[in-house]
């Protein structure tokens, strides 16, 4: 055998070194320590190459020329992109060595509608069970390493946000659903609206709202009806609905343009029909960012101390002077959140009396009447039709008032509760009904003093805000 031994070999014309004698030859390098390539310089496999024994660093090689639409097995080493939209299918994981990794991503976001089952080999495990994994979150990544015959492969990389180049807004909070191009988040009780990132056109900042308080307490013993709580609307020109007649928009005052950040949300509680008190109890406000709705005005009782209270409407005038029912839009803003209250009736001892009915978001509660004989409570002023929710819900109705002989009056169109009804007999006399939840109605006034023929209760608000998200 020849042997040559040199100290170096230098290139003495052309721009390529070849060392090798080409297919079917191997080359050796044998040396404690072998460098490759220069400093600045590059060291690449050739067209078709591929190495082995340098081992693998815990990454994948993505296979974007192949996109993932059916069954398929997964190799070693190899990341996928798994597009369900056309159904659901199978990845069959490769038989696991020690140190093997697979990854896949929801290519379509499609993952919660249509699954991939990931299926591991033969008798072999996922997380320490022989059975198939589902993948079912929008946007889900997934990356598995085999570790051993006791756990199999282990996730190790679960991603389920979906990170997607979005130029419009983006947020959380409430129970959210969508119309179109539009969400709309619902809250019914305390939360948060949390902007996770504003859109890139100012005017898609400015959301549409809808800001209702709780509803007032209706006043016992022949009282007045509860006024409605406040209602505030605004809807935005770029989310396209019908709204209310209370729409504040473009008032700057009455706009909200949300950032990216957390907004706590407040949804006011009704107001309590209290026996004994002068009047129900007043309706709690709502809160969304600069927009505050006031809770609706408690409506009077009977006796010489009954008054009913001032709110986003006001509450129905009880039997005995002044008779006048509470101021509605208190505060004021514009438009207004609410009405007056109707104006309670006595013409004189044993004449017949009744109570006024509470104001509404659109018209002021109904007077107590007194003929035809028997007298009737007035009836709760109509509240507001919006459909920000995608259909349309009549909001802020006043309670009815009640009649000392007669009928109680109607609750307002929109969540108001009927004053209780009358009879000369006063053990048959009723208990108003409350307003209904989530609506801002107020509570009906109850006929005769004591807890069982109380006022009814004031229903409880909402806050609804909607934005275009696409």
């Amino acid at each position: 055998m020849s042997k040559i031994e040199v100290d170096a070999i230098t290139e003495q014309s052309g721009s390529t070194l070849t060392a090798g004698g080409g297919a079917g030859k191997t080359v050796v390098v044998d040396a404690t320590t072998v460098t490759l390539g220069r400093c600045g310089g590059t060291v690449a496999l050739a067209s078709g190459a591929s190495q082995t024994g340098f081992g693998r660093t815990g990454t994948v090689d993505w296979q974007t020329g192949s996109i993932k639409t059916s069954t398929f097995t997964a190799a070693n080493g190899e990341g996928y992109f798994a597009n369900t939209s056309g159904g659901a299918f199978i990845m069959n994981l490769p038989a696991g060595t020690a140190g093997n990794i697979v990854s896949v991503v929801d290519y379509t976001n499609t993952f919660q509608t249509n699954n991939l089952t990931i299926s591991p080999n033969g008798s072999e495990k996922i997380g320490g069970i022989n059975a198939n994994f589902t993948a079912n979150t929008e946007g889900q990544s997934l990356t598995f390493v085999y570790v051993d015959a006791t756990e199999g492969w282990k996730n190790v990389q679960d991603s389920t946000s979906n990170a997607i180049g979005n130029p419009f807004l983006t947020a959380t909070g409430g129970t959210i659903t969508t119309s179109g191009n539009d969400k709309i988040h619902t809250f019914t009780g305390p939360g948060t609206f949390t902007v996770t990132a504003a859109a890139l056109c100012a005017a898609n900042n400015v959301v549409s709202h809808l800001v209702v308080a709780g509803g007032g307490g209706g006043g016992e013993a022949v009282g007045g009806g509860a006024g409605a709580g406040g209602f505030r609307e605004v809807k935005s020109p770029v989310t396209p609905y019908t709204a209310s007649p209370l729409d504040g928009y473009p008032s700057a005052p009455n706009r909200v343009t949300v950032t990216a950040t957390a907004f706590p949300i407040t949804v006011g509680a009704g107001g309590p029909g209290t026996p004994g008190a002068p009047s129900g109890g007043v309706g709690n406000a709502s809160i969304f960012s600069s927009i505050t709705s006031t809770g609706g005005g408690g409506g009077a009782r009977d006796g010489g101390t009954g008054t009913p209270s001032n709110g986003g409407s006001g509450g129905g005038g009880g039997i005995f002077a002044p008779h006048c029912g509470g101021s509605g839009n208190n505060p004021p803003v514009s438009p207004a959140q609410g009405n007056n209250g109707g104006v309670g009736y006595r013409p004189g001892p044993g004449a017949g009396e009744s109570g006024g009915g509470g104001g509404g978001a659109t018209a002021v509660g109904g007077n107590g009447t007194a003929s035809p004989n028997p007298t009737n409570g007035g009836n709760g002023g109509a509240g507001a039709t919006t459909s920000i929710t995608a259909s349309p819900v009549e909001y802020a109705g006043g309670g009815g008032g009640s009649g000392f002989s007669g009928n109680g009056g109607a609750g307002g169109p929109g969540g108001g509760g009927t004053g209780g009804p009358g009879s000369p007999d006063t053990s048959a006399k009723g208990q108003g009904t409350a307003g209904t939840t989530n609506t801002g109605g107020g509570g009906g006034a109850g006929n005769y003093p004591g807890p069982s023929n109380a006022g009814g209760n004031g229903g409880s608000g909402i806050v609804v805000i909607r934005y275009k998200f696409q």
